[in-house]
């Protein structure tokens, strides 16, 4: 069956995306600006049209620990909320990936620190690739830049999310969440009767119970189970880097960005191009893990680098590291909900590089 082509905002898409992927469950709490996630999922009757559960739970913290209960279970659950209610949702994000329990969170991000502003923002960076709850631990990060990726990080994220049991991040923002755009929705999957290995739905014929929990009173034993949890997120660097390139070939000049920035700064390498800048773009797509030998080679080739983002300053720091003090790397960021222009963009990549040679 062909994909059925619709005009969608992205966090409506995503809803639409989920149901017809065979989620069973979303629970989550309304924030601004990604309310339409759940509100999408009631008004068109999720259970009915594929057995799908959303419940809107008394808080954010309440609706990260029923995705827990989900999960355990071995279900497909998912939970989305914007910046303040992702960061009220750590602590459970953290017990999920000490428990190695896969599912799927959804950041449409807006401005901050504190409730900020209901702007689109991505000074959530930090917070999602760095761990934003306590302990050793990695999401998969992945960030869409289209309403299409809205809908197709949907699948992925699940896929990835059990693959290696372990949560995965939808990271977008409030432009992405709220614009709209034409996208090829997947047909009906229905839900996987299947029931997960390691799952707790009941010991049946199985010799012992299952547990699940992230706590382990015994040092050696807790180190040992860090241990491997630094080996899985090592294996998913291997496999999982995931990122676009826009006219990288011949660049002397090279643009970073993810989300809605990218969306701006493709439009900025085709003016630099027309007067005479040969700039070029690489998007990471997967935040964690980070396009890190990408940057590295593409840095081998350019004049310098210029990191382009919707916050002060938090990718570059990975950009910098990736790129080794091969050649300069700057930042470039609007703040408090403004996005900024390409012609801005062009114009500090000119500040930055060009007018000093």
């Amino acid at each position: 069956m062909e994909r059925e082509l619709k005009l969608m905002k992205g966090n409506e898409a995503m809803a639409e995306a989920a149901i017809r992927a065979g989620v069973d469950g979303y629970f989550g709490y309304p924030i601004t600006p990604q309310s339409e996630i759940m509100e999408y999922l009631m008004k068109t009757d999720s259970f009915s049209r594929s057995g799908m559960v959303t419940l809107q739970a008394e808080s954010e913290i309440a609706a990260i620990n029923m995705v827990y209960g989900g999960a355990g279970c071995g279900k497909k659950v998912m939970t989305s909320s914007s910046s303040p209610g992702i960061s009220l949702k750590q602590e459970g994000i953290s017990y999920m990936a000490g428990a190695e329990l896969p599912c799927l969170i959804v950041n449409v991000a807006r401005g901050g620190p504190g409730l900020g502003t209901i702007q689109p923002a991505q000074a959530d960076y930090f917070q999602s690739v760095k761990g934003g709850g306590h302990g050793d631990y990695h999401l998969m990060v992945l960030a869409p830049a289209s309403v299409q990726e809205m809908a197709d990080f949907v699948e992925l994220g699940f896929d990835l999310a059990f693959k290696y049991r372990n949560p995965v991040l939808v990271l977008s923002d409030g432009a992405i969440g709220q614009m709209m755009e034409k996208v090829y929705l997947n047909p009906q999957k229905p839900r996987s009767p299947e029931t997960e290995p390691w799952a707790t739905v009941g010991k049946g014929s199985r010799a012992k119970s299952n547990i699940i929990t992230s706590v382990d009173l015994d040092p050696d034993s807790q180190e040992r189970f860090n241990l491997k949890l630094v080996e899985k997120y090592d294996l998913i660097k291997q496999h999982e880097v995931r990122f676009e390139e826009y006219l990288c070939t011949d660049a002397d000049y090279l643009f970073v960005a993810y989300g809605t920035s990218a969306r701006i700064c493709k439009k900025s390498v085709q003016i630099a191009r027309s007067i005479g800048i040969k700039a070029g773009l690489l998007r990471p797509i997967t935040l964690f893990p980070f396009p890190s030998a990408k940057i590295n080679e593409l840095a081998g080739r350019v004049k310098g680098i210029l990191s382009v983002e919707m916050s002060a300053g938090q990718m570059v720091e990975d950009v910098a590291l990736a790129v080794n003090g091969q050649k300069p790397v700057k930042h470039f960021g609007r703040m408090g909900g403004i996005v900024a222009t390409p012609e801005e963009v062009v114009e500090k990549l000119k500040i930055f590089f060009t007018e000093q040679n």
